[in-house]
């Protein structure tokens, strides 16, 4: 659990003055992955709790919602499918063929179809969802993983571990149309909300690669540096950015911090202490939370977007990967 506040007020005191100040916020709910559980934590936002724990296949880790949150995708990786939960009930509805070891995924705007990265198989499987019935299998790079989508649905993304390049596919023709190299072991991509730039974490390489998607060239490398910290435990992985354009978030994984980023001078402004080997990021869809998944604690970090502090550890299963946070 964190508690690196001032004057030796504690998480749980600071998450009570938080709540406190925020009656009436809106709350929605989060799902996380438990890699080791093979369960879905179920949390409410407003009061920062879990509410439920379900059962999925085995290592579940990619994990997003449904267009209508009706339905929760997860990636059991191990059993080689997507399982389908009914958010009302938490039960498994269904399973989709996903390809050998889905690991992330990104759902069309549309709600339809669903694209997968398949670690195992070095390819991206597109999947009509309400068919069950695989569109296409794209070949890519070596342990494909990180999944982002262009706001306009046209192009998607997908990095190699590996080969560690960005692949970028039309998602009318299912071909590669160009490959980016970047550095060591790319985990995520993420585009800004107008399109025109794709953010790019490399664990290995310890930086976020700055893709022009006009010229699909590199044009900048954010790099880190914390007082305490080895460079070889500053590992970036999840990334998200606000919608404003304004701020990045970047998971350090090991390294226990988020990196708070300034989005338009790619200068780091803040770290933010959270759990042990922070991996994914969620916000809400108000923004005014976001949560990371901290493998090695077992827990869950909510951080004050504004305030830009960590306002609650929340215990979940072990190993946390994946969250979502539905849309109401």
């Amino acid at each position: 659990m964190v508690a690196r506040v001032r004057a030796g007020l504690g998480v749980a005191a600071l998450a009570g003055c938080w709540l406190a100040g925020s009656a009436g916020a809106q709350a929605f709910t989060a799902y996380v992955t438990n890699e080791k559980a093979n369960t879905v934590s179920v949390i409410d936002t407003a009061t920062m709790a879990v509410t439920a724990t379900w059962k999925v296949g085995r290592r579940p880790r990619g994990v997003t919602l449904s267009k209508d949150d009706k339905e929760l995708f997860v990636c059991a990786s191990d059993d080689d499918r997507i399982d389908v939960l009914d958010t009302a009930t938490g039960k498994v509805v269904r399973s989709l063929r996903s390809g050998p070891d889905p690991e992330q995924f990104i759902l069309d705007q549309s709600g339809n179809p669903l694209y997968v990265a398949n670690e195992d198989d070095s390819q991206v499987t597109i999947l009509d969802i309400e068919k069950n019935k695989v569109l296409a299998e794209i070949p890519v790079g070596v342990e494909p993983e990180g999944m982002g989508l262009s706001p306009d649905g046209k192009v998607l993304v997908n990095t190699s571990e590996t080969t560690n390049m960005a692949h970028f596919i039309d998602t009318k023709t299912f071909e590669v149309i160009d490959n980016v190299l970047v550095d060591a072991r790319p985990r995520f991509a993420e585009f800004s909300k107008d399109g025109k730039i794709l953010w790019v974490s490399a664990e290995v390489g310890g930086t976020v690669s700055i893709i022009d998607t006009g010229t699909r060239k590199v044009t900048r490398k954010i790099t880190f540096k914390i007082p305490g910290v080895t460079d070889e435990q500053i590992q970036p992985v999840g990334v998200r950015l606000t919608s404003d354009g304004t701020k990045a978030f970047v998971a350090l994984g090991p390294a226990n911090r988020v990196a708070v980023i300034d989005a338009k001078t790619y200068e780091v402004q803040k770290y933010l202490p959270v759990g042990q080997r922070v991996w994914q990021l969620a916000f809400t869809p108000d923004e005014k939370q976001l949560y990371t998944t901290n493998g090695s604690s077992n827990d869950v970090s909510v951080i004050d977007v504004e305030a830009l502090k960590v306002v609650k550890s929340i215990p979940v299963g072990l190993l946390p990967w994946g969250v979502a946070i539905s849309k109401k």
